[in-house]
């Protein structure tokens, strides 16, 4: 690879709280030649926060291809590109292949410097098992082909990941409970941001919180457990143990309270919610 080629950055941005950006991301746009971004004024907001001044050009999926071509043919002749998307990581779930494949194919620099991804940080935070897991970007919109993509994964011993849109979240959690059966799920809603929101439950709770097309505001991640819940089971601990006789066993194995509660609720297959009304009846009639 020749040195006096340039590189090219693939450059993570927060997806809501700005000080989630690393000093190596602010570095590198600082330095870069030219700035591209999904959205130009998006970006330069973000720029000025941070006091930089930097030439930025628009690389979105309207132009794509055209686009992916100049940024090559300019690394080519030397220059340092940055690209970064509105928010997150560029590239996943959003412009980058092209450029990176016209790098690749040219025997350009490419450098990840990284940072946020909402579909990680929903992940992390679900408490569903994140030792495999499925990304499948967005659902398609048309029920049938999304009835047909869930259909396709249904079978992954995999935490199932999903982007979604608010006006369709309903739809998509009615499919998934009619596709995958009752499961543990994750609704995780404007991450990092003022009203960040991890709604835990079963498929059947969500689609019933969510049911009102529209209930749902700002970006969102859904996140489905690997296991279908076996009810037999579920019924058979329900009837064996009470609220309060798990959190007390288990503040007994060293856990406060509220993680006691946390992992009560879920052997249970309780909501958060539900579990806490469950436990302070509980030990109200204990108390009598």
């Amino acid at each position: 690879m020749s040195q006096d080629r340039g590189t090219l950055y693939l450059v993570a941005t927060p997806i809501g709280n700005l000080e989630d950006v690393t000093r190596r991301a602010l570095r590198v746009l600082a330095e870069a030649d030219v700035v591209a971004c999904e959205d130009t004024r998006r970006t330069r907001t973000l720029l000025e926060h941070f006091g930089i001044r930097a030439r930025t050009v628009s690389y979105h999926e309207h132009n794509e291809r055209e686009r992916a071509t100049e940024l090559a043919q300019l690394i080519e002749e030397g220059r340092t590109v940055a690209l970064v998307s509105d928010a997150g990581t560029p590239g996943v779930n959003d412009p980058g292949y092209r450029v990176v494949r016209a790098c690749v194919e040219r025997n350009l620099r490419v450098v990840p410097v990284p940072g946020p991804t909402a579909f990680v940080a929903a992940l992390t935070a679900s408490g569903l098992p994140t030792d495999e897991f499925y990304f499948g970007g967005f659902l398609p919109a048309k029920s049938h082909a999304r009835r047909e993509r869930l259909a396709a994964v249904r079978q992954l011993r995999a935490t199932l990941v999903f982007y979604e849109t608010p006006h369709r979240l309903a739809h998509a959690l009615a499919d998934a409970l009619e596709v995958l059966g009752e499961r543990e799920a994750v609704v995780a809603r404007e991450l990092t941001k003022m009203h960040e929101e991890i709604m835990r439950g079963r498929l059947s709770e969500l689609a019933e919180r969510f049911r009102p097309e529209g209930a749902a505001r700002g970006e969102l991640v859904l996140v489905i457990d690997r296991e279908e819940i076996d009810e037999g089971v579920a019924e058979g601990t329900r009837a064996a143990s009470s609220v309060a006789d798990l959190v007390t066993r288990f503040e007994a194995e060293g856990l406060d309270q509220r993680a006691a509660l946390k992992r009560a609720a879920r052997e249970l297959g309780l909501t958060r919610d539900e579990a806490y009304r469950r436990l302070t009846s509980e030990r109200s009639r204990s108390k009598v």
